[in-house]
């Protein structure tokens, strides 16, 4: 049985990407940046520590 861990959304305005993250442990959080490299890999280092500390 598959269990969803979190929901990402990427959004795009004029100038920034913003990324928002859902999920049990951390909650509801944003992240801005002017570029789209940037933003993902602030969310991939924050899911990491967050479900590393999980386990």
């Amino acid at each position: 049985m598959e269990e969803s861990l979190c929901n990402v959304e990427f959004l795009k305005d004029a100038s920034t990407y913003l990324a928002r993250v859902q999920s049990e442990l951390g909650g509801v959080r944003e992240y801005r940046s002017p570029t789209f490299e940037e933003v993902l890999e602030q969310v991939i280092i924050d899911l990491q520590e967050e479900f590393e500390g999980a386990v």
